[in-house]
């Protein structure tokens, strides 16, 4: 599904849309452009928080409706991405907990599906697991910094937290993660 689709589903309210961007299709096209070029990656990354395409898919259109409806209260339209990501973090929160995954380092990992494993790569399932098998707020860290490749000030924004605890946890994470897969860092 399309965020045309998405966007053409959803009906807001005439007060949320003020006349001019509603009719000149501005908040439409700007949301638009956005997740052509970044629904994919925002894609995997929920994929890599819930371990399922479907539910990651579902994350992350629902999380480009909602800047679309919110469009026009954004104050700075420059941080619309980081505003996506986070919620595309949040609502991975949220589809664990309705799956009533704890947020445990002993959970179980999760069962990948087959169009899960083809599109993580079966030689990186092994990581995927162990990725799963960490905190969330770990997994969070390191799913941001070597697979989004953000800097430790995005992560922080995305994540809600300092800078200082963004690298606190990243080490952690890695020196858990070596251990868990049994190598040197």
């Amino acid at each position: 599904m399309t965020v045309e689709k998405v966007l053409a589903e959803r009906e807001l309210p005439a007060d949320e849309v003020p006349p001019d961007e509603a009719a000149s299709g501005d908040a439409a096209a700007a949301v638009t452009d956005l997740y052509r070029g970044h629904a994919l990656g925002l894609t995997r990354l929920a994929l890599m928080m819930v371990g399922d395409r479907g539910t990651a898919e579902d994350v992350v259109q629902e999380a480009f409706a909602g800047l679309y409806r919110r469009w026009p209260r954004l104050h700075d339209r420059e941080r619309a991405l980081t505003y996506v990501r986070s919620a595309v973090l949040n609502g991975s929160r949220t589809a664990l907990r309705r799956r009533r995954r704890p947020f445990r380092a002993v959970h179980a990992a999760p069962v990948w599906s087959a169009e899960a494993a083809a599109m993580v790569g079966e030689d990186r399932r092994e990581v995927m697991e162990a990725l799963h098998r960490l905190p969330a707020r770990q997994r969070e860290a390191l799913v941001l910094r070597y697979y989004g490749d953000l800097s430790v000030e995005e992560i922080a924004d995305a994540m809600g937290i300092s800078p200082g605890t963004v690298k606190s946890t990243t080490s952690r994470a890695l020196t858990a993660l070596g251990r868990m897969l049994g190598s040197e860092q």
